[in-house]
């Protein structure tokens, strides 16, 4: 079936032939689930920009169910392929070509070759030439994807929104064997030389830990206190023209906003203001992204799948106006539409 959206996807990515108008040949509810229906792909050259599911939540400490976030992020985001994106005006698949990988194959009944094979699956996307953003699943997928991107792009800086600063320090074996689960990989990642803390902001956090190991930590009442402009000035000045790898924990935001997920903590972000700093990154060298830890059986009416995927659609509008899409906004009253001219 072709319809709307995709019907230029299909037709060898005739951007011109994309439009959000067209979308009433099929409705939101129908198809099988790719992200904003793009087609399915089975090899990253396809796109520019590629979506991986990663279903994986058995390194969660607390509700498991992040394996079922990929599926339910791709559903939610059927309609916001019904038209344009705001604020912005334009139609990102008009700009970008986008497909979905649909997910890592990973062997649960060989659970320690669960890291290696995210790991592979992500640098075949990133060794393509194609942006990565995956779609969690527990938030220690970041791990391997950040090993993935390294390979390629050296040391990274992290742009970390979360409630929690996953800097916990691992547990060491009885063999020697190093504990990593979604709460201590990004102090793993450190160690092994990963991210370089100096230039990582970690924003959102509300929960404590005694070590931060040097990550530069945004609270949630910085955020609120300073305003979402002046935490993304300062995220850019520390990042500066580093490599930087983008991941969302939606926990990130409040429960009142993203109940469906294995780790609430109250006092979180709001939507606008989340939106605000993802929309200011704009300019950062972002050479990947994931969106994690998005567990549907403790959603309300999907209000956490759809905050996932209008982020990693705001990903695809970032790219978009890095290829050429032209901005527009409302008029303030008595003036014409103002197109921004840097966009």
């Amino acid at each position: 079936m072709i319809s709307g959206i995709t019907t230029g996807v299909h037709a060898q990515y005739n951007c011109g032939a994309l439009s959000p108008a067209s979308i009433a040949s099929e409705q939101t509810y129908s198809r099988a689930h790719t992200f904003l229906r793009v087609p399915h792909a089975d090899h990253a050259g396809a796109g520019d920009f590629a979506v991986l599911g990663v279903p994986l939540d058995i390194a969660t400490s607390n509700r498991p169910g992040a394996r079922l976030g990929p599926d339910a992020v791709r559903s939610a985001s059927a309609q916001l392929a019904e038209l344009k994106s705001y604020p912005g005006g334009f139609d990102p698949l008009s700009h970008v070509r986008i497909v979905d990988l649909g997910d890592a194959l990973l062997d649960f009944g060989f659970p320690h070759t669960i890291p290696a094979a995210i790991e592979e699956a992500a640098f075949n996307v990133v060794s393509a030439g194609a942006f990565l953003c995956a779609l969690g699943g527990d938030h220690f997928i970041s791990y391997p994807l950040l090993k993935a991107h390294a390979r390629k792009y050296g040391q990274l800086a992290l742009i970390h929104f979360d409630a929690h600063p996953d800097t916990w320090t691992p547990r060491t074996g009885p063999g020697g064997e190093v504990e990593i689960n979604h709460g201590t990989m990004f102090a793993q990642a450190i160690h092994d030389g990963l991210i370089d803390p100096s230039r990582s902001s970690q924003i959102g956090i509300r929960t404590w830990v005694d070590d931060p190991m040097g990550m530069n930590i945004f609270d949630s009442m910085a955020v609120a206190a300073k305003g979402p402009d002046q935490i993304v000035a300062m995220v850019k000045a520390l990042a500066g023209d580093a490599p930087c790898y983008l991941t969302v924990d939606i926990d990130c935001l409040d429960p009142a906003f993203a109940p469906g997920t294995g780790t609430p903590v109250m006092g979180g972000l709001t939507p606008r203001e989340l939106l605000a700093m993802l929309r200011g990154l704009d300019g950062l060298r972002i050479v990947g992204c994931d969106v994690v830890e998005v567990a549907p059986a403790y959603d309300q009416a999907g209000i956490t799948a759809l905050a996932a995927a209008t982020v990693v659609y705001e990903e695809a509008c970032r790219f978009a106006r890095m290829h050429g899409a032209r901005a527009i906004s409302y008029p303030v009253p008595g003036k014409s539409l103002a197109r921004n001219a840097a966009q």
